[in-house]
């Protein structure tokens, strides 16, 4: 179970690289973050170096799964519940961390 839910987590985040670094100011990057055009363009290369480390986390996450390495998970997952903590409080989202956080939350709880 805990391993699934890991997985789920490093899932989401090859997700979020996807949605920041190729689809920002694509019809679903703009619906999904609800930004408007313009502001997707002004902010897409920022978008792509937050997609990066999105996808570092997930990397981290599978290296993780593949060695065994509980250790290691821990490490990531705590990284992802306070990135989550801090997106969500600067930018007033609570459903931000609810996404991002709370998954890896419970990850680290089991």
């Amino acid at each position: 179970m805990k391993e699934a839910l890991v997985a789920f987590v490093a899932l989401e985040h090859l997700a979020f690289l996807v949605l920041e670094m190729f689809l920002w100011d694509k019809p679903l990057g703009l619906r999904v973050f609800g930004h408007s055009r313009e502001d997707a363009r002004k902010s897409a290369v920022l978008a792509m170096n937050q997609g990066l480390y999105n996808g570092f986390l997930a990397a981290g996450l599978i290296w993780t799964l593949a060695s065994g390495n509980e250790g290691d998970a821990r490490f990531f997952l705590i990284c992802i519940v306070v990135a989550g903590a801090f997106g969500s409080w600067s930018t007033k989202k609570a459903s931000l961390f609810l996404v991002q956080g709370l998954p890896a939350l419970i990850a680290l709880a089991l």
